[in-house]
């Protein structure tokens, strides 16, 4: 398989983007790996880089989006932080990937069984990792199905809690970046989440937004 360049890229629309990610989450749950020479790739990719899409996942070991969506170098941005909460260096990396190098599509993947959203329901507290987990109190505080056990112990409840953080950190990103609210709008970009699971390696993508009023 080739890798992007800037005319194959700029030919993708947001959704054909999503599409080709689908694709490769299937490929990948079929163990039907693409073929690809990635020394060739490193050569290919020397002089420059053309991502069609930005994805923002956990820093899980069992997360990395380019072997979920199967995909080869200088074919996706990669963003990766504990829980896959937003804050302004992501929100910065975003809008360089999207405004500055093109990119079609910005994907916020959760998953299943996440520490980081079990420590959150717990309300643990550790060094920075206090700071960080606050970021996902507010998804905990959302859940609001669950009455009695709201710990890492009920794993309804963290998945629940796991979703409304993907869904949050969607409207984060609308309400506090400009840049990629206005490309949404114009339909240059797409905003979609999505939730992996680490037991059957399945990405299950929520709608995908075309406006920053519908988040």
């Amino acid at each position: 398989m080739k890798t992007l360049t800037r005319e194959v890229r700029d030919a993708l629309t947001p959704d054909m983007v999503l599409d080709v990610l689908r694709r490769g989450n299937e490929r990948f749950v079929n163990n039907l790996k693409s073929n690809r020479d990635l020394l060739s790739q490193v050569n290919a990719t020397s002089e420059g880089q053309h991502p069609m899409a930005i994805v923002l996942s956990c820093i899980d070991s069992r997360t990395s989006a380019e072997l979920i969506f199967d995909q080869g170098l200088g074919d996706i941005f990669s963003c990766r932080i504990a829980g896959n909460v937003l804050n302004e260096d992501i929100l910065g990396s975003m809008e360089f990937a999207c405004k500055l190098a093109g990119s079609k599509a910005i994907v916020v993947l959760g998953h299943t069984k996440c520490g980081a959203v079990k420590g959150a329901c717990d309300g643990a507290k550790m060094g920075n990792l206090t700071a960080l987990l606050s970021k996902i109190q507010p998804a905990v505080d959302l859940e609001d199905e669950t009455t009695e056990n709201r710990s890492s112990s009920n794993s309804e409840f963290v998945e629940r809690v796991a979703l409304l953080n993907v869904e949050m950190v969607q409207r984060q990103i609308v309400e506090r970046s400009e840049v990629l609210a206005g490309m949404l709008d114009r339909g240059e970009i797409a905003l979609v989440g999505g939730m992996y699971d680490v037991e059957t390696g399945t990405v299950d993508f929520h709608d995908a937004l075309t406006t920053a009023s519908a988040v």
